[in-house]
């Protein structure tokens, strides 16, 4: 016999779970969480069904039914790869296909080459404000930047190289150039000084507290000799603060809420701000760029600045070796609006319609670069000159080109050295600056 108290408790085994079967190169999960296989893409889609049979009757389509029709095509759109097919982003698809398509029917003719190449624009821009309307990101621009300098890079090397103008030290100092804007490019989608969000039970503050801190500088700003009519007093210096986000500013509840992120739950610094596109807040926010996708803060703006600089310099000395090999004996500029029998064949066709697409490109990353110089001069973001614009304030000047908001600017060698040593500070954010 044995004693109950030696009697030890029998351990119920726990109940195996069954291990899930390793994915094949062809299998993947929805996003239903059901095991589903590439060869299925076109079955069982009833919302596909419904609205191919609304458009062969000529019916109209509910936009929720088209929103589930792309989420249901981004979902099932997937290459086999090792332990499970990896899902592709559509928007990089359409560059792929449809650049070099259209600058092939661009060559074919030169009043072809007209429609098209002023179209392409008119679409990426239309193919923007929509995007930008429904705050969505997008890999559509990247993409279609990427690729425009891989396809342009292999058209130098197949129709232009081979005719003997272009020499080796010419041919490795383009090549040289293509390398560094692609580390620029790496170097600018890093992060761009996106503020931590801090845990709600440590830095969100609730409402009874906001309202205890709007009291407080209420009472503060009453009276003091410094503050407007409206009883705010606006606190920022004209330095950034370097104790980071989470000190409050004592102010007017006015200036409470603008500093205030309700989506990230935390104190933005001075110049900060949340991108709805991403989705979170940037330290010295300057835009939100779709040919990075990505935002352009204080982390990477001057890998940014670097990218477009090198950018415009291969660009147009690839443009220059071009027009030097199919239009000789003319210059840069005469050539690329009068070059006889350049349709006469097809390659020379096809270079003269890529050189005139670069050009576009390049135009408008001028321009970009440009708006980008004068701001740093000013010492203001894109979104700040958009703000001022918008609530008529500030100093414009050349029809709203320059604009200038003078709360930062210190002149324009301290503008210029403040913007060189971004991202040099170490930022901390101590515990005992929530108040």
């Amino acid at each position: 016999m044995t004693h109950k108290g030696s009697m030890k408790p029998v351990k119920k085994k726990k109940a195996e779970e069954p291990e899930l079967e390793p994915l094949c190169c062809c299998e993947y999960i929805d996003r239903n969480g059901e095991k589903n296989h590439v060869a299925a893409c076109l079955c069982d889609c009833q919302d596909l069904d419904e609205g191919c049979d609304r458009w062969i009757t000529c019916k109209s389509l509910q936009p929720e039914t088209c929103e589930r029709i792309m989420d249901t095509i981004s979902d099932r759109l997937r290459i086999p790869w090792l332990r499970g097919a990896k899902k592709v982003n559509i928007s990089i698809i359409p560059p792929l296909v449809l650049l070099p398509v259209f600058l092939h029917v661009a060559s074919w003719h030169f009043l072809l080459g007209v429609v098209v190449l002023t179209s392409l624009p008119v679409l990426a821009l239309w193919y923007y404000y929509l995007t930008h309307r429904r705050k969505e990101q997008t890999l559509f621009f990247l993409s279609l930047g990427l690729f425009s300098l891989g396809y342009m890079y292999y058209v130098f090397l197949q129709e232009v190289v081979p005719k003997g103008r272009v020499g080796p030290v010419q041919l490795a100092v383009l090549t040289c150039g293509l390398f560094l804007i692609l580390l620029a490019l790496h170097r600018a989608k890093k992060n761009p000084g996106y503020l931590s969000i801090p845990a709600s039970s440590d830095r969100s503050l609730s409402s009874s507290q906001l309202e205890c801190l709007n009291r407080k500088g209420q009472e503060k700003t009453k009276g003091f000799p410094g503050a407007d009519t409206s009883g705010s007093l606006n606190n920022r210096t004209v330095k950034d603060d370097p104790k980071g986000f989470s000190r409050l500013p004592a102010g007017s509840p006015t200036k409470l809420k603008e500093d205030w992120c309700a989506k990230c739950q935390l104190v933005r610094p001075a110049r900060a701000w949340h991108c709805r596109i991403c989705g979170i807040c940037v330290r010295r926010m300057d835009h939100h760029c779709v040919w990075i996708n990505s935002c352009v803060g204080e982390s990477n703006h001057q890998a940014f600045i670097l990218a477009l600089l090198i950018f415009l310099l291969t660009s147009v000395y690839g443009i220059t070796l071009t027009l030097d090999t199919i239009c000789r004996d003319r210059s840069v500029f005469t050539a690329l609006f009068y070059c006889p029998g350049v349709y006469a064949n097809y390659s020379s066709a096809l270079s003269f319609t890529c050189v005139w697409y670069s050009v576009i490109i390049t135009a408008g990353m001028a321009y970009i670069f440009l708006i980008q110089l004068i701001n740093i001069s000013y010492n203001v973001t894109e979104r700040e000159v958009q703000q001022a614009l918008r609530q008529k304030t500030g100093r414009r000047l050349l029809c709203g080109l320059i604009v200038d908001t003078g709360q930062y600017n210190r002149g324009f060698l301290r503008n210029w050295h403040q913007f060189s040593m971004l991202g040099t500070r170490a930022f901390h954010h101590p515990a005992e600056d929530i108040v």
